[in-house]
């Protein structure tokens, strides 16, 4: 079972997402929070039995990029997930720098929600196509964020095929079926990828393509 604490200033979203995931076996929420402030004394206090925060990106008094910094300055390193409904790629590339390990949409459906828990527990990244494709159209003709994709060794065709696919949040066993590739190989195909841009996760590295006009 996978303990959550789930972040929102909406009641009404919390309830409405504490009831989806109480239709999982695999994900219970051990405790809920109103506003980033809170959220961090509460994670400090329950830093022993939380494995994942939930957190929206939106909320008054502390947001929930404000909060994922402070947790980051106090070297807690419990995974988070933003949850937006906003079409805002500023927050979500705010969000993506400060450290956040997911984001999701917060129509998102149950299968999708658990998936996604489930991946940043194991300690990946994700990031919802839906989001991806704003992330896309709203950074296009804006200065990039990241450093100049001046690379020393330029990706390859199949490295950008597969830059892509990872663009449009497929995993490494979804890659390899859509390449008739091992799964082996595409993970060290994205490891070659991730070293080229300089990047350590495969979220980082889809927005410093998008943003460089690489894909």
């Amino acid at each position: 079972m996978i303990n959550v604490i789930l972040v929102d200033d909406q009641t009404l979203v919390r309830q409405g997402i504490k009831s989806l995931l109480s239709l999982s076996d695999q994900v219970n929420v051990i405790a809920e929070a109103e506003n980033g402030e809170l959220a961090v004394d509460l994670i400090k206090s329950r830093l022993n039995e939380v494995d994942v925060v939930l957190m929206d990106i939106r909320m008054p008094k502390m947001t929930g990029i404000q909060a994922l910094a402070e947790l980051k300055q106090k070297e807690i390193n419990i995974p988070v997930i933003m949850l937006t409904t906003f079409d805002d790629h500023e927050s979500v590339m705010q969000a993506i720098k400060t450290g956040a390990k997911g984001y999701l949409l917060k129509d998102v459906s149950l299968e999708t929600l658990v998936d996604s828990i489930q991946t940043v527990k194991s300690g990946e990244t994700l990031i919802q196509p839906a989001i991806t494709e704003r992330l896309i159209q709203g950074l296009q003709g804006q200065k990039g964020e990241f450093e100049a994709a001046e690379l020393p060794e330029p990706l390859s065709k199949r490295e950008t095929e597969i830059l892509r696919l990872m663009a449009a949040g497929c995993s490494n066993k979804e890659i390899a079926d859509s390449l008739f590739k091992s799964e082996g190989t595409i993970k060290n195909q994205v490891s070659s990828i991730l070293g080229k841009l300089g990047v350590r996760d495969r979220t980082r590295a889809v927005l410093k393509a998008i943003e460089a006009g690489m894909i």
